[in-house]
């Protein structure tokens, strides 16, 4: 056996000084050291055989016989490894090559479009306020003035989530059930019950509805939402801010129409148009040869979500209106699916950077 190890090692040997590879270095290491079917293994299980009195010196020359083998082995691999670094070092490189350029990021196009409307806003006099994405029924759809039993509920089509008593956020813990929000339109009464009259805001975020994902619907959007309040507000009031809001966003020869429309909360309302900054009214691909595009939905605050926040309808008036942001995108940078703005191509992103 002691002739079988010498004979091992002096084969590890020539193998580890012939070896051109780690990947050959290493198959020889486990080929000879492998705990499992080593060749060395398998000639010390041949210890029994060895009369008591020879085993301890056996060992003793099998466990030398590995320390020489794992000291051949790793200076196999240090030559392996200084070779390499060798031939790296004399790689030649052209550095007047120009680099790769690297990619930079910028501010989402959503995001850029939110910031134009909220700057406008601010330069009338509106203050910033954000709600909650997780609601209840109540600030949803009741004080909204949308009943349980009104059909707009199932056009809403809701996200609803499970209550959770021992949760520690208080809107999961109410008796009301909470979901996703549908519509920025919340924040209307939760400003008006945090703010005595008169008040102005803007209210930007996001909404989800169960809608079917294609180029022009998405189950995740984001709104923003303008209410006034104050003695004397009238319809007037607020065609003259949503017009000129257009002109802001779409240039100063846009022309905006109100057409009679109706929603739970205002009375009256009206549907939000702009005419066509592609094909400035004539007609064409982008507005589907009318002419006009939509925008949203806007009118006078019903008096039924005024108190519920605790105003006085007699004593005071409001208009609100709500427009979508990507809708808003989509028309000023000719962008034709939804789906593009969560996608995250950099090639479409970067084109707004």
């Amino acid at each position: 056996m002691e002739d079988q190890l010498a004979a091992l090692e002096s084969e590890v040997k020539n193998r580890a000084t012939a070896a051109r590879s780690v990947e050959e270095l290493e198959a020889l290491r486990t080929d000879i050291l492998g705990r499992k079917g080593g060749r060395l293994s398998n000639i010390m299980s041949g210890v029994g055989k060895i009369t008591k009195a020879d085993r301890a010196e056996f060992g003793r020359r099998a466990n030398e016989a590995k320390t020489r083998i794992e000291a051949i082995l790793d200076h196999a691999q240090a030559r392996l490894s200084d070779a390499d670094l060798q031939s790296q070092l004399e790689k030649r490189y052209d550095v007047t090559f120009p680099g790769t350029p690297p990619r930079l990021g910028s501010i989402h196009i959503l995001r850029r479009t939110l910031d134009d409307v909220a700057d406008f806003f601010r330069s009338h006099g509106f203050a910033i306020v954000m709600g909650p994405e997780v609601e209840t029924e109540y600030f949803n759809f009741e004080a909204m003035n949308i009943p349980a039993d009104h059909p707009s509920r199932d056009a809403m089509d809701t996200f609803y989530l499970a209550r959770e008593n021992g949760s520690k956020d208080p809107l999961l813990q109410t008796s009301s059930a909470p979901l996703l929000r549908t519509h920025t339109s919340p924040m209307q009464v939760r400003a008006m019950l945090e703010y005595p009259p008169p008040i102005a805001v803007l209210v930007p975020g996001k909404t989800y509805r169960r809608d079917a994902l294609d180029a022009r619907h998405a189950f995740n959007f984001h709104q923003f939402e303008g209410l006034q309040v104050d003695r004397g507000i009238t319809f007037g009031h607020l065609k003259g801010f949503v017009s000129d809001l257009c002109r802001h966003l779409y240039g100063k020869t846009r022309r905006t129409r109100f057409r009679p429309s109706y929603f739970q909360f205002t009375e009256p309302s009206a549907e939000v148009d702009v005419s066509c900054p592609v094909c400035d009214g004539g007609g064409c691909r982008t507005c589907g040869g009318a002419g006009w595009l939509e925008m949203g939905g806007s009118g006078m605050v019903h008096p039924n979500v005024l108190r519920a926040a605790g105003y006085d309808p007699e004593a005071y008036t409001a208009w609100a209106f709500g427009l979508g942001i990507e809708r808003i995108a989509m028309v000023r940078h000719g962008i034709d699916d939804i789906r593009l703005f969560t996608e995250n191509d950099p090639a479409f992103l970067e084109q707004f950077a």
